[in-house]
């Protein structure tokens, strides 16, 4: 026996309510309530690409789920990616996701405190917006320290509170709709209609649907992963999907575009015109919530991704150790350091402009993995019966990858190029690595 032994599986912890939360809080975190600012000088552009994503989004979470349901017994999507194209595709997907996590849990923690400085304003002379999104982010790595039976209950709860904030801002909608319709023709945006911009409007907006394939993340502790992961995968991602659709024209319509461009609170921003100084206060606090919500969520499954990359030995095995709750410690422990650091690099922007900095490179890195679940699902048809659903699921899974890759533009690109040459270079030291290890003799 070797002295690098693996930790038995976990105890399967998650059920579907769970796992439906998680792609629900995960997706609906903080990305919809910060991007119509991010989207303003793109007009009705914007809309276009809301819908390419929300298309190309629920291809993907079939693509998940089809996954899900082939391979029950795999530890999420390294393990589907693995099972289909080997370990080399498997590793550099999983590696740029996990990159695209952390840098995820920063990107949060900055929207959260843009709509923290619309409830009190003036807290920027207080306390240093930077020290702010740090406490954020490693108040909920204390509580996920406290394992999944923890940190499970308050993602539902969460995922509650934050639809509060989507159904005031589509009451207020169809109020305005009622009492004063002319106020949605009043401010249109002027930008013209144009491919280009429409490719790269839909790639800003899947920043907001990432975490439709929360679910499959932490499969080692899904009950009844085979039928739990696809159902909640696609519950999930139709229902954020809806409200998304109801939403993402509001602010758009009712706000200047160069008014809303510069805005750090949209939503708040919103009532507070329409309904008066202060009035979007109330909604800010729920936005909060659903920020909080998802950094909750995601910071539960940068841990969970860590240990199945550790136990999986594509990262160093002392990731795989957990407390006595169960968490994951020093993999929480590293992703939060590195996640500050992102925080740290990016308050020398404006909140606008950092947040929309980091997204683009969440986009970005998540697209490898889009790709190579694709492209599992073709060979799946390839090994199995031939279906054409199967095939016609893979291809367009594959169009929509490639159409969001050259949509995310030259320079996040080039960073995503850059994430996965070190990740070859982890992945390079990790096998040598493990060539050097003694074979375990049969006792």
């Amino acid at each position: 026996m070797t002295d690098t032994a693996i930790e038995a599986p976990p105890a399967r912890l998650l059920g579907f309510w769970t796992c439906t939360a998680l792609v629900i809080g995960n997706t609906i975190g903080i990305g919809i309530f910060v991007l119509p600012a991010v989207l303003a000088p793109f007009g009705f552009n914007a809309l276009l690409g809301w819908g390419v994503t929300v298309l190309g989004c629920i291809v993907l979470a079939r693509v998940f789920a089809r996954l899900a349901r082939e391979y029950p017994g795999a530890d999420g999507p390294y393990g589907y990616v693995r099972a289909t194209l080997g370990e080399t595709p498997a590793f550099l997907a999983i590696w740029c996701y996990w990159v695209s996590v952390w840098i995820t849990n920063a990107a949060l923690a900055i929207g959260v405190v843009g709509y923290l400085e619309a409830i009190f304003p003036g807290l920027a002379g207080i306390v240093p917006l930077p020290l702010i999104a740090l406490g954020l982010l490693w108040l909920f790595l204390g509580i996920n320290l406290f394992g999944v039976r923890t940190s499970g209950p308050v993602q539902i709860v969460m995922t509650v509170l934050k639809l509060l904030p989507m159904a005031a801002v589509i009451f207020f909608g169809l109020w305005m709709l009622v009492a004063e319709p002319a106020a949605f023709t009043r401010d249109l945006p002027p930008t013209p209609i144009s491919l280009p911009l429409v490719m790269a409007a839909s790639t800003i907006a899947l920043f907001a649907m990432l975490g439709f394939e929360s679910a499959t993340v932490p499969a080692s502790r899904v009950d009844d992963p085979g039928r739990t992961i696809p159902r909640a995968t696609l519950v999930g991602t139709l229902v954020t999907a809806a409200i998304y659709i109801a939403i993402s024209a509001i602010p758009m319509l009712l706000i200047p575009q160069a008014e809303l461009a510069k805005s750090s609170a949209p939503f708040a921003d919103l009532l507070s015109r329409e309904l008066g100084a202060g009035s979007g206060r109330w909604l800010a606090l729920f936005v909060v919530i659903s920020g909080l919500g998802a950094l909750n969520g995601w910071t539960l499954l940068v841990g969970e991704l860590t240990r199945t990359m550790a136990a999986n030995q594509v990262m160093p095995a002392l990731f795989t150790r957990n407390n006595s709750r169960g968490a994951p410690v020093l993999a929480l422990l590293m992703t939060s350091v590195l996640a500050s650091i992102m925080i740290l690099m990016n308050y020398s922007e404006s909140l606008v402009d950092g947040f929309a900095f980091l997204s683009t490179m969440v986009t970005a890195a998540n697209l490898p993995l889009y790709l190579f679940a694709a492209l599992a699902v073709i060979i799946l048809w390839r090994r199995g019966g031939r279906s054409p659903g199967l095939l016609a699921l893979g291809l367009l899974g594959t169009a929509y990858a490639v159409f969001a890759f050259i949509g995310v533009g030259g320079e996040p690109f080039l960073w995503a190029l850059a994430l996965a040459a070190i990740g070859m270079l982890v992945y390079l030291l990790m096998r040598r690595h493990r060539a050097r290890l003694p074979t375990a003799q049969p006792e």
